[in-house]
């Protein structure tokens, strides 16, 4: 048992808060309101659009932290 509690690993506190987000967030729902207008691969070929849930995750997480989608360039 003591073995057990040693080699336990915490959880950080972000990995909390996104085990909160699962769980409070009706994901489907949110999927098949934005699958409509979601973007899709194109005939005329180019980069394929990045997966509906993790943009949908993104785009979440960017409002309710404001946060930019600029911050990562560079002045």
């Amino acid at each position: 048992m003591d073995y057990e509690l040693t080699t336990a690993k915490k959880q950080a506190a972000r990995e909390i808060i996104l085990a909160e987000i699962e769980v409070v967030v009706p994901w489907h729902a949110l999927m098949a309101l934005a699958e409509m207008r979601y973007a899709k691969i194109s005939k005329q070929g180019g980069r394929p659009p990045c997966p509906l849930a993790t943009t949908l995750r993104i785009h979440l997480l960017q409002q309710w932290y404001t946060l930019s989608d600029l911050s990562w360039r560079s002045p």
